[in-house]
């Protein structure tokens, strides 16, 4: 039997597999509100096979979108497109999910294709961007923060829990923060962009503060029944690699005790400058630190779209879900031919039924 075929549960939710699609920003909403693409492309994939579909890193706030074209749950307005998504993945079988965040000081950037640069404050479509510290990203992301306030902290805070509320109201299963890529959890919990002097700053426990009051607010008010995780870059390959794991490993434990479920293991992505080991599953090793010494369950999404490596990974303990997302973009039957590669006998059941039965009926006309 396949690793990777064999059902995950967590908290009240079940997948029928371990192959999950991460979040994969599409920058085609206007004004945080999903459209037509959206609806195809994720009602696409979800029909593909994979256990859970977690639709792209939607923000809290206006000012906490990536790029223009962002989605967004800052609103009551924009529940009702996400729920349309959220039924369209559970229809086709897949837990609907979801992923917050707040972009912080890489926020107010053109689309990948237009740039990936900052867009000027006083530009259409710019905005002032916010952060832990006044210092700039750097590299093609120049625009230098505003440092936030006390109140600042508290409003996205606040500005979370409404959004998951929104989330759980448009019947999404699986929450997940973003916490990684040099976004606003990110860049709290990092001394290269955070140098504040208060509470919010300085040694392991003020780096920590915004992410563990954050993820303590939204799990008072997201159920316990179902999974609250986290994507988080435990490494930012910067010559300070073991004690920033051992810093990463230590904070992923009080998020445990604080109500997180699982954790989708990344990289920080604080810095423009840093030796990233690029390859495939170049992350197996360190997230199955993470899954050991933390004690709870990983995922990541780096370099596993070789079913061969997604079903190492999974057989070896080093992941409990493997996150694949180009290869689902390439082919949204990934499961499909990943059950073929890894030689399962009867993968049709990976697939909505009336997909399974034409398939298995062609092949018995052959």
């Amino acid at each position: 039997m396949s690793a990777l075929f064999t059902p995950f549960i967590l908290k009240d939710v079940t997948l029928r597999n371990r192959i999950a699609v991460p979040p994969m920003c599409q920058y085609q909403a206007n004004d945080g509100f999903v459209n037509e693409w959206h609806q195809v492309h994720y009602a696409g994939i979800a029909r593909g096979g994979a256990g859970l579909v977690i639709v792209e890193a939607t923000a809290v706030s206006p000012e906490g979108r990536i790029t223009p074209g962002c989605t967004g749950l800052w609103n009551d307005a924009q529940v009702e497109g996400m729920a349309n998504i959220a039924t369209h993945i559970k229809a086709a079988g897949a837990v609907p999910g979801i992923q917050i965040g707040h972009a912080g000081r890489k926020a107010s950037a053109n689309r990948p294709w237009e740039g990936d640069d900052h867009i000027p404050s006083d530009a259409p479509y710019g905005w002032d961007t916010i952060a832990p510290s006044a210092i700039p990203f750097g590299h093609h992301l120049p625009k230098t923060p505003k440092e936030m306030t006390l109140d600042d902290i508290a409003r996205v805070k606040a500005d979370f829990v409404a959004a998951a509320k929104r989330a759980l109201a448009a019947g999404f299963e699986w929450l997940e923060l973003h916490f990684a890529h040099g976004y606003l959890g990110q860049s709290f919990f990092s001394s290269h962009s955070n140098q504040r002097t208060d509470g919010y700053g300085g040694d392991f426990a003020g780096r920590s503060r915004f992410l563990l009051e954050t993820l303590e607010a939204v799990r008072e008010v997201w159920p316990e029944n179902l999974p609250l995780t986290a994507r988080f870059g435990v490494l930012e390959y910067d010559g300070k690699d073991e004690q920033t794991l051992a810093e990463s490993i230590e904070l992923v434990r009080q998020m445990r005790a604080r109500g997180l479920d699982m954790l989708s293991v990344s990289v920080g992505f604080t810095i423009a400058e840093t030796n990233i080991p690029w390859g495939p599953a170049f992350l197996g090793d360190i997230a199955k630190r993470v899954r050991n010494e933390a004690g709870l369950p990983v995922a990541s999404a780096w370099g596993f779209d070789g079913p061969q490596l997604a079903e190492n990974a999974v057989a070896g303990e080093q992941l409990d879900l493997v996150m694949v997302g180009r290869a689902h973009l390439a082919d949204p039957h990934y499961p499909l031919q990943a059950a073929k590669e890894l030689g399962v006998e009867k993968p049709t059941w990976v697939l909505p039924a009336p997909y399974a039965h034409w398939l298995e009926r062609y092949k018995m006309a052959r």
